[in-house]
């Protein structure tokens, strides 16, 4: 008695997951991170290192050094990076307040068939040109323009309105520029809080305020953490905001770098100057993630409850 042998199977063709590895999934990620990340760095961190040879000439590097660093820390630029802090601090700060209450708005009063073009009202303004959006408030706040014009028709104001080219003018373009990197995380962070722990909590016999302070806004801490990064990061190095609205008395550390770059053809300097407020903002950020930590360990102490006996 034979036995017959089974049919060979064909051979199918790997998967090119397979044959390139998992990294191959994600490329885009790390080629991304790689070319518009990793590098430029690189070059900025080089670049510090180097000097101005002749006023022909932007950058040398056959002799580094860190000569640029005290060069770069001029009176100037200490006092701008001062008042650029204040007014990254403070912007964080004031887009917070304002987003805060207009997420929770979105997230649990307004109805969900009507969410989605609150969205779109927030977002829209933000796919705008930034530019195009910094250079409308230069129209709104000018002494001729609207604003002055109605404060003055409402007797606010005995003469036109005197904000433009201040740091106040700069303080008012950033929040309105990055106002809706706050409100998307924390939409997102209460929206995700949960109906079902609100509703308990007023079972138990909290109201609105202590339910939003004990619950809510504990669960929504990730998305203030993610919203004030991704309003002070950016912030703190812009200076398209300070140009169009501050004018000379409105500057920031970024028109500074820009314009050793652009104008003085000074790489060297220019790049220290980078390096110094990256190494700045990551202080300030570490700061920042201390002393929340530090504010829920206390918080957490003062909100457990103590057993004896096995007994609360």
């Amino acid at each position: 008695m034979s036995t017959q042998t089974p049919p060979k199977q064909p051979r199918t063709k790997k998967p090119a997951t397979k044959f390139f590895g998992p990294a191959a999934m994600s490329f885009p990620t790390w080629a991304y991170a790689l070319f518009f990340f990793i590098i430029p760095l690189a070059l900025i961190v080089f670049y510090s290192f180097g000097y101005k040879p002749d006023q022909f000439t932007a950058i040398a590097t056959d002799r580094l050094s860190f000569g640029r660093y005290p060069e770069a820390m001029s009176a100037s630029f200490v006092s701008t990076f001062f008042a650029t802090l204040r007014i990254s601090l403070l912007g964080t700060l004031l887009c917070l307040i304002i987003a805060l209450p207009f997420a929770y708005w979105l997230a649990i009063k307004v109805a969900p068939a009507r969410r989605s073009l609150a969205l779109a009202l927030v977002m829209v303004p933000f796919w705008t040109n930034f530019l195009v959006r910094t250079l409308g408030w230069q129209i709104m706040l000018s002494p001729d323009g609207f604003l002055s014009n109605w404060m003055q028709g409402l007797g606010l104001l005995d003469g036109p309105l005197d904000i433009l080219y201040t740091r106040t003018a700069v303080q008012i373009g950033v929040v309105y520029n990055y106002l809706p990197l706050m409100i998307l995380p924390l939409f997102v962070a209460i929206d995700a809080s949960g109906k079902k722990l609100r509703e308990a909590s007023y079972d138990l016999g909290a109201g609105k305020v202590k339910t939003f302070l004990r619950v809510t806004l504990p669960m929504a801490m990730p998305g203030v953490v993610s919203g004030c990064l991704l309003v002070f990061i950016p912030l703190n190095g812009d200076y398209v905001t300070a140009t169009v609205l501050g004018g000379a008395s409105g500057s920031m550390v970024g028109q500074l770098i820009a314009n050793q770059f652009n104008t003085a053809q000074n790489w060297a300097v220019g790049a220290a100057m980078a390096m110094i407020l990256i190494i700045s903002t990551l202080v300030v950020v570490g700061v920042g993630f201390a002393l929340l930590k530090l504010g829920q360990a206390i918080t957490a102490k003062l909100n457990s409850v103590p057993l004896h006996d096995g007994r609360a």
